[in-house]
Parts: C-alpha cells; sequence; structure tokens
C-alpha cells in the first residue's frame, strides 16, 4: 500500500479512472488530480460523434457531476504540471505552487500534430481533441458551408461523416492509398470509401495538401500536390498525435516516442508511474513495447496501478481493442493486427455487415468487425483467453463461434 498523498498529473479518461479505482480499493489518503482544462474531467469519443451532432451540453460529457469528487475527497486542481522534483517529490504547477506526492501517476495524454503550411493558424484551420475544439467545430457547422478534413483516420472520417449528415460539402485530403491504412485491412478500407462515396463525401488518396488559400482573413481553399484546388470556407485536421513526455523527459525519465514504463507501468522512479496515450509500457502479450492511443488502454492502464498501489502488483497484460462511429456504421476492433498475411472476411460486405479475421499464418490476431457486434465480443473472449479459431472455421458461415470458447 502507498504511503502519502498520490498526485495525477491528466485528467482525461486515465487519470480519472485512476482516482476512481484507487477509492474503490480502499485507498484512504490523499488524492490530488490536476486538470488543466476548465471543465470536469470528461469522456472524449463523443467529441467527435455525439457532441459534434449538437446533442447535449457539456454537463452530459463529464464522467461525474462536481459533488462525486467532493464525496470521494477526490481535490480538483486546477492547474498544469510544468517540472518534477523527483528527489522532494514535488510537482511544480504552472502557477507557481507545488504538490508533494507519495506517488506520482503521469496521464499527461498526447495532443495534436500541427500542419505546418503558411495559413495553418488561421481561425478557420480547426483540430478536434478537445471539450473546447469540439464545441467551435459545433458552432462553426452552423454557418460554414464546404470542409476539407485533411487526414482519413478516425477521427477525420468521424467529423466527414457528422459534416455531411449536417449538410456540409465535404472533401477528404489523405496522403496514403487509402483511408484508416494504418489501422484497417483494406477489406474495410474499401468499404468505408465506397459508404462515403455513397454520402457524397469526396475522397482524394495519394496527394496532400501543399498550401492553405486565403483571401487575407479566411480560408478560401486548399491546393493539392498534384496540382489541383478545392474551395473550402473550413479546414479540419486530424493527422495524428504527438504523446506528452516533456514532464517525464525533462525530470530525466527515459522517454522515447512515449514515456518508457515496464509492465508494470512504472518509470525508472519507483515513484512514478505513467499510464494512458503518453505511455509506452513492456507488454507480455505482444512482445516489445506499445503506445497505444484508446479508451481501454487508459482504463486498464489506471486500473492496473490503482491495484498496485493499493497491495495488489500485477503486471499490465490488456487486449486492445478500439471503436470508430462513421455515419451509420459501426466499426470495431479488437488485437493488435500487425503481420497478418491472410483475411478471412464472415458476413456480407453488401448489407453492411461483416468481420475480417486477420491471420499470420493459422494464428488469429485481430478482427475487425463492421455492425456485427457479437463478432467483436467473441474476439475479445477468445483473444483474452490467448485462443484461437483456424480460418477454414472463419469462412465456414455455419460454424458456431461461440462453441470455441467452451
Amino acid at each position: 500500500m502507498t504511503a502519502g498523498s498520490v498526485v495525477v498529473a491528466g485528467a482525461g479518461h486515465a487519470g480519472f479512472q485512476l482516482a476512481m479505482s484507487l477509492r474503490q480499493n480502499g485507498f484512504a489518503e490523499r488524492i490530488l488530480l490536476v486538470n488543466d482544462e476548465g471543465h470536469l474531467p470528461y469522456q472524449r469519443p463523443p467529441l467527435s460523434k455525439a457532441y459534434l451532432k449538437g446533442t447535449g451540453g457539456p454537463e452530459t460529457l463529464s464522467f461525474r457531476p462536481e459533488k462525486f469528487f467532493h464525496d470521494q475527497k477526490i481535490e480538483l486542481v486546477a492547474d498544469r504540471g510544468t517540472a518534477i522534483d523527483r528527489a522532494a517529490r514535488k510537482l511544480k504547477l504552472a502557477s507557481g505552487s507545488s504538490l508533494d506526492y507519495g506517488h506520482l501517476v503521469l496521464a499527461t495524454g498526447a495532443r495534436n500534430r500541427l500542419l505546418d503550411l503558411p495559413n495553418a493558424t488561421l481561425e478557420d484551420v480547426r483540430y478536434l481533441r478537445t471539450l473546447d475544439e469540439s464545441q467551435v467545430l459545433r458552432d462553426r457547422m452552423t454557418d460554414h458551408h464546404h470542409v476539407v478534413v485533411i487526414g482519413a483516420g478516425f477521427i477525420g472520417l468521424e467529423f466527414a461523416a457528422t459534416a455531411r449528415a449536417k449538410g456540409l460539402e465535404v472533401d477528404v485530403v489523405e496522403l496514403g492509398a487509402r483511408v484508416m491504412g494504418r489501422a484497417v485491412t483494406a477489406e474495410i478500407s474499401e468499404f468505408s470509401q465506397q459508404r462515403f462515396a455513397a454520402a457524397g463525401v469526396c475522397i482524394h488518396l495519394g496527394v496532400q495538401v501543399t498550401s492553405i488559400e486565403s483571401d487575407g482573413r479566411k480560408v478560401t481553399g486548399v491546393s493539392l500536390s498534384d496540382g489541383r484546388h478545392i474551395p473550402a470556407d473550413l479546414i479540419v485536421v486530424g493527422v495524428g498525435v504527438l504523446p506528452n513526455v516533456e514532464l517525464a523527459g525533462e525530470a530525466g525519465l527515459p522517454v522515447a516516442s512515449g514515456i518508457i514504463v515496464n509492465d508494470h507501468l512504472l518509470t525508472a522512479d519507483q515513484n512514478i508511474s505513467a499510464i494512458g496515450d503518453c505511455a509506452l509500457y513492456a507488454s507480455q502479450r505482444f512482445g516489445g513495447s506499445l503506445r497505444l492511443e484508446s479508451v481501454q488502454n487508459a482504463t486498464d492502464h489506471a486500473r492496473c496501478v490503482a491495484a498496485r498501489l493499493t497491495g495488489k502488483d500485477d503486471v499490465y497484460d490488456g487486449l486492445p481493442w478500439f471503436w470508430s462511429d462513421q455515419g451509420p456504421d459501426k466499426l470495431q476492433m479488437v488485437g493488435l493486427t500487425t503481420g497478418y498475411d491472410r483475411v478471412v472476411v464472415r458476413g456480407d460486405r453488401a448489407q453492411g455487415q461483416f468481420s475480417a479475421f486477420c491471420y499470420k499464418g493459422e494464428k488469429l490476431l485481430g478482427i475487425e468487425s463492421v455492425n456485427r457486434a457479437g463478432d467483436h465480443m467473441f474476439g475479445r473472449r477468445l483473444l483474452a483467453q490467448n485462443g484461437s479459431i483456424i480460418p477454414e472455421q472463419a469462412a465456414d458461415p455455419g460454424f458456431d463461434l461461440k462453441s470455441a470458447l467452451t
């Protein structure tokens, strides 16, 4: 059991879950949750989905009302960590004050990768990661007409689907050869491209934006690397994120493409852990090191560290799963499919309900499902047990998946 206060730098999914799990596990000492946003800790997935569509106000996104934090004696600190004094066990804050800790948990998350082009700082060039950014886009979609989305990843496509449903003309520009090319199989990409095209979204693949055009004050469009010009009065950039590792790095902790932690999610300092999007963790399940950006990863990291700080020290062995809502379609993924060499499709692509079972040899690595929640839940149960089914079973529509779980 950790002695002394637990200070959590970051109040996203990972930070909030850690504070809550500590209390659920019986931790009785101070918990201080450092929150640098002007809102109660809130959910992020709806920012590019329901909230963007205009459903509810900011209060609908809060994990819990303010009374919950008061009742649970979780102290919300409206500030930002700027430096760690490891010898004195203090987190210094932007306000000039500092917090003493028995254990410090870095849940600093990630930030938008910014577009490096002239005019990229104009008011109508927007990003989508925080509640404030989502609110701006929600407001602007009511008086803008033509949006160019730069990047065909999950966030870009979720925004594109919402914007199109609200009546905007939408063009998506993607440098890669297919949408979501770094995240899903070609089978899923091709289906998604067809669905967006049918909805009236223009997707431009294998090109990049070379300049943002303006009239000196407002965005008027973009120029592409193949010489074309697309008019627009709004640009949304979704070209990835950068993990917030600076606080750890400047304190002398090892960092790379994340804050380096072991399979217990501990940094090189036994008094400091890192969790969520910022953590590059050693994975026994997959081998090597991973940094994942998902709600599942953030909340499972938090539960693991909360258990360690309250006396149960296990390695982190979570099974990754993800989801994305794009218009009428729900895309769900489980496992990590890096290195797959065979895809077996189960279901009916023409009906928009199918799954891609991804294999390396005879070993099932992961499942990507479109509107097939049953396949996704099967995959989560099977892969959590390190189980598999052979490709011929996945391809057989008469094979009962549940039989593989008994």
